[in-house]
């Protein structure tokens, strides 16, 4: 799976907060023209984001757009005015079914191919967001080799089930877990949607926290103070990354040994144990590579 920590919504309206993008830390700027656009400026928003999108990669910002629903009818024309070299990828939302991200599908390839980039160059993020999305997630992130993450939109998915949004988020909870497993399942990276507080850092902290040990991967961001947090959530600990370095120093012993398993400060390392441990470091060499780059 890449990497995608933090991704941090930018309003495709405004110019100046994709100026500020320029310098954001997220690891995907996510030019938004969905739902922090108001009707009248959706069109304005996607000049803007092709305008943008060129400069946000040339600052080394990985770039993606959240484009409007297939059943708005502004899809298609959104998608054919940003698809270009610099953009990385898109988010939809409102999908309930594999089949409406299949026909995301169909509507990329043939503007790959008149950008001149390769097929499938072009990622999805799904969002997961309503009671028959959550049905159909696991079909719904294994719809097309593009997808590279499903996002779990608590807000639109309270509203279709007719409940209030709480601060705890009991009502989420089966939701939420669902999303993060068939994540897993399908090979993708698992995103939780934003944590609204965002003058709340701790309440943040918290939320993603929940978030990874649910088994996420990274976390939308919808303020620029909130990218740290997140980053920091979803990046190994430094005692847990000397701890897996420490695994797989004593696994190749034991298995130069000719044992199947052994015992670390009173625990048992057995295969899984080493499994995570070189998935843990997998992830550090990949942040430490991002950043370097």
């Amino acid at each position: 799976m890449d990497l995608l920590r933090s991704l941090t919504f930018v309003p495709g309206n405004r110019a100046n907060m994709l100026e500020r993008g320029l310098s954001f830390p997220a690891d995907v700027v996510m030019v938004d023209l969905e739902d922090s656009v108001p009707p009248g400026e959706k069109a304005a928003a996607c000049a803007l984001a092709v305008e943008w999108a060129p400069r946000l990669a040339a600052a080394g910002r990985r770039v993606m757009v959240r484009v409007n629903a297939l059943d708005t009818g502004l899809t298609a024309g959104e998608l054919a005015a940003i698809v270009s070299p610099q953009l990385s990828g898109i988010s939809i939302g409102k999908g309930n079914t594999a089949w409406d991200l299949q026909q995301v599908d169909r509507l990329l390839a043939p503007l790959e191919a008149k950008a001149g980039i390769p097929a499938g160059t072009v990622k999805v993020i799904p969002w997961i967001e309503t009671a028959m999305a959550i049905v159909h997630v696991y079909e719904m992130a294994r719809a097309s080799q593009r997808i590279a993450g499903i996002a779990f939109g608590a807000e639109d998915y309270t509203n279709d089930m007719g409940v209030i949004r709480s601060d705890f988020g009991e009502e989420c909870y089966y939701a939420r877990a669902a999303v993060a497993v068939a994540a897993r399942a399908a090979g993708v990276a698992g995103l939780d949607g934003p944590f609204v507080g965002f003058r709340d850092p701790e309440g943040l902290r918290r939320d993603a926290g929940a978030a990874r040990q649910l088994g996420y991967t990274g976390k939308f961001a919808i303020h620029p103070a909130q990218i740290d947090i997140i980053n920091e959530t979803f990046t190994p600990h430094p005692d847990d990354v000397a701890y897996a370095r420490r695994v797989l120093a004593a696994w190749e012993e034991a298995e130069a040994a000719g044992r199947g398993s052994l015992s670390i400060d009173g625990r048992m390392v057995d295969v899984p144990v080493v499994k995570r441990a070189q998935n843990l470091l997998a992830l550090v060499a990949e942040i430490e590579s991002r950043s370097a780059g």
